[in-house]
């Protein structure tokens, strides 16, 4: 029997998503600057904040995202445990949040995808898009969540 996950709209602290990110092909995509007060920010201030939990309440899945319930959705982060992929969660977050937002017939998704999730987003028919336009100053130095930067957090 397939473990039942459930999809809710929440807030996640920071910590626990911080300790997400150490199950997650996610925890690469964030600069080391001042990360753990940048993540506090993130999950307090999304307009649109999805997890997805398993049967023991841990965190499996996760999808922020910025909208304005009306023509557009944000997507900033989705993210599934490694030992939950493959299982539609993903799908399910994304869907479930396009819906939140407005709907397909309303609302358009945009999202800056990594290079190995292209495939992901292509099977939900999401196309590469040469419209977007940035402004990127900021720090970054990459580096990967694992449990070594969380306890040089202090969490």
């Amino acid at each position: 029997m397939e473990e039942k996950i459930t999809i809710r709209s929440e807030r996640i602290t920071p910590e626990e998503y911080m300790e997400f990110l150490t199950r997650t092909n996610l925890g690469s995509q964030y600069p080391r600057e001042r990360f753990a007060e940048r993540i506090a920010r993130l999950v307090s201030s999304v307009s649109v904040s999805l997890i997805a939990r398993n049967e023991e309440n841990k965190a499996v899945g996760a999808l922020f995202g910025v909208t304005d319930f009306a023509y557009w959705l944000f997507v900033t982060d989705l993210g599934v445990a490694r030992d939950y992929e493959g299982r539609g969660i993903g799908s399910r977050l994304m869907k479930t949040a396009h819906e939140l937002a407005g709907g397909e017939k309303d609302v358009a998704v945009y999202l800056v995808a990594n290079e190995n999730a292209i495939p992901f987003y292509e099977k939900l028919g999401m196309k590469k898009a040469e419209d977007v336009m940035q402004y990127n100053h900021i720090e970054w130095t990459e580096f990967t969540v694992d449990a070594s930067v969380l306890r040089k957090e202090g969490k």
